[in-house]
């Protein structure tokens, strides 16, 4: 959604009641073409004004002055734990980042992948995740939790959050990516229902859920948002191979401390 400025309003879960943070997607952005709106993704060929407008935008709608920071994503299973602002040739190469410091704004972009938003509000930590299959798969939330609770957060006050990712009915996938979930664990085909023949339908946000029960965290929200299904209001990776479109764009997530 935009207001009446033409800026983003946050998407937010209840779960994170209480914390400064925010899903978006492509609405309340000054980008244009094929990823027009709210496009703050780096790899997209986008303006890079259109960029930077797009993210002081997202920082003025979640918590205004504060210091955004983003990794340089590359579908791991890494998290780094962050204290101050991150130059943009120092991005660490990982896939969550975890602080403790007010006043810093740290997030994420997906374009399909699960964005996850942590927070223990009594320990004052948050963090923000990029789960696709194969981060989340790897131990990517594992990894977060795991740096959170370094910092002081307990597994049993953290809440969780799943923002807009694609949902089982849009995720096609073929027999090998089955084959490949069913070795790590039989109990995994539970997230797959029939396709047309030798496919399968994956729930990533339901395998997204399970990884994080399975970490000791209880308060878990799914927002059920489908990027593929939507592109009024979502960027989507699979959408725009589909169509056959030269780029696609990337929305975000957002999280701070004040």
């Amino acid at each position: 959604m935009a207001d009446a400025a033409g800026g983003p309003i946050p998407i937010e879960a209840g779960a994170l009641a209480g914390v400064a943070h925010g899903f978006f997607g492509r609405e309340g952005g000054v980008s244009t073409g094929e990823v027009a709106g709210l496009q703050i993704g780096q790899g997209a060929g986008d303006d890079p004004a259109a960029v930077e407008e797009n993210r002081a935008r997202v920082v003025a709608a979640v918590s205004p002055g504060a210091t955004p920071a983003m990794p340089y994503q590359v579908h791991s299973a890494d998290a780094a734990i962050v204290t101050g602002p991150i130059a943009d040739v120092d991005r660490p190469r990982v896939d969550a980042l975890v602080t403790a410091t007010p006043g810093l704004l740290i997030g994420v972009v997906t374009a399909d992948c699960a964005p996850v938003l942590l927070a223990d509000v009594q320990a004052g930590v948050v963090a923000a995740a990029h789960a696709g299959w194969r981060g989340a798969k790897g131990g990517v939330l594992a990894t977060t939790i795991e740096a959170m609770v370094a910092l002081g957060a307990d597994r049993g006050r953290i809440a969780a959050a799943i923002g807009p990712t694609i949902a089982k009915a849009s995720y096609e996938v073929d027999a090998a990516f089955f084959d490949a979930f069913s070795a790590d664990d039989a109990g995994n085909a539970q997230f797959f229902a029939p396709g047309k023949p030798d496919h399968h339908q994956f729930d990533l946000p339901a395998f997204v859920t399970h990884i994080l029960e399975k970490a000791g965290l209880t308060k878990i929200e799914n927002l059920a948002l489908d990027t593929y299904a939507d592109p009024a209001r979502f960027y989507s990776f699979r959408r725009a191979t589909h169509r056959g479109e030269v780029t696609y764009g990337r929305q975000g997530a957002f999280i701070c401390i004040d």
